[in-house]
């Protein structure tokens, strides 16, 4: 079981270590890449044919091609998150509108803890485990919702 985050540019790891964190959390292995599908395309390659990893998050701004050459080039499951770079609508409409036959899951604008918690729900259907943490940490958000989120 392991997860695989890339981002475009060395300015997207903090959000992609909120998605670390959090599968950290969840005992879920995660890897955390820097490959821009446009300036480093081989290795966005190599990273997607890593038989160890079974769901992709993928995160980028702009024009965020990212996510979408990521699901082109497997068929596992791959969660999208656009980055709020400028006023966000490229990335988000770059993510959310996939050519048919190449799905891709998004979330929200920055939205890299629903992109672990996507992930992970992925993984609990293979993997049992997981199940216990999903169900320990909706039982503890219904006590206390985190910072910032409506009650």
């Amino acid at each position: 079981m392991k997860v695989a985050v890339l981002v475009g540019s060395k300015s997207d790891l903090e959000a992609a270590e909120k998605v670390r964190a959090r599968l950290t959390e969840f005992e879920i292995p995660c890897d955390v890449h820097v490959a821009s599908a446009h300036r480093n395309p081989d290795k966005v390659d190599r990273l997607v044919r890593d038989p160890e990893v079974d769901v992709f998050v993928a995160m980028a701004g702009l024009s965020a091609a990212l996510p979408g050459v990521v699901a082109a080039r497997t068929l596992k499951p791959v969660v999208g998150v656009p980055l709020h770079r400028g006023l966000g609508l490229d990335s988000l409409l770059s993510v959310v509108q996939m050519p048919p036959g190449i799905p891709v899951a998004s979330v929200g604008l920055d939205a890299s803890e629903n992109a672990a918690l996507l992930a992970a729900e992925i993984l609990a259907l293979k993997f049992p485990e997981v199940v216990a943490h999903l169900e320990k940490y909706r039982a503890k958000w219904r006590e206390e919702p985190p910072a910032g989120s409506p009650s």
